[in-house]
């Protein structure tokens, strides 16, 4: 556990660790390029982080914390339930199109670590759960039905995945079309029952 008077110190690593890592791959980034990225020397990296896993879980967990109060601040003022679910797409659009995007850091450390480091592995599942709660729970308070709450989250990674393998936003918008036919179709569907 940091100490106060380290936080800055991790701040700064930490810092230094999302950029390497996200733009380069975790296993690609040595602690030697750490260390020079964050002006820090290797003794005080050990003693903030005991290894490289630490500081990749740190990494993850920070970022997680920052992803869902975006996402969670993104549809917060959007009285309109249905626009509530489809401004999920619009975050999504705008993430795409930052210049160092590089898809899903979960995903991506999955791919390096995650079969091989359960504690790279539990916080990636860790991040999966709790961003699928989150997404499902904007859908389900919009009044839509858990399996197109389930369908929405499904259409939300799908289009991560494919904007990080063309190099493109144009998944978001595709997958925002999608989700309006879903939502169209969920609600056709539910007046019809309720005339019955």
């Amino acid at each position: 556990m940091a100490t106060v008077d380290q936080e800055p110190m991790r701040k700064q690593l930490l810092d230094a660790a999302e950029q390497a890592f996200y733009a380069r791959g975790i296993q690609a980034v040595s602690m030697a390029e750490l260390r020079d990225a964050a002006e820090l020397p290797l003794k005080r990296i050990y003693q903030l982080f005991p290894g490289k896993d630490d500081m990749v879980v740190a990494f993850l967990r920070r970022r997680h914390d920052r992803m869902m109060a975006a996402v969670e601040a993104y549809v917060a003022d959007i009285k309109q339930p249905q626009a509530r679910v489809l401004a999920i797409f619009d975050y999504l659009d705008e993430w795409f199109r930052e210049p160092g995007f590089r898809g899903c850091p979960w995903m991506n450390a999955h791919g390096e670590l995650g079969p091989t480091n359960p504690a790279v592995a539990a916080e990636v599942h860790h991040h999966q759960r709790a961003f699928r709660k989150v997404v499902t729970g904007i859908a389900a308070d919009a009044g839509y039905s858990p399996e197109v709450s389930n369908a929405i989250y499904l259409l939300v990674e799908g289009a991560v995945a494919t904007a990080a393998v063309q190099h493109t936003a144009t998944p978001a918008a595709e997958a925002r079309h999608a989700a309006e036919m879903l939502l169209r179709s969920d609600r056709s569907r539910s007046r019809r029952a309720a005339a019955r």
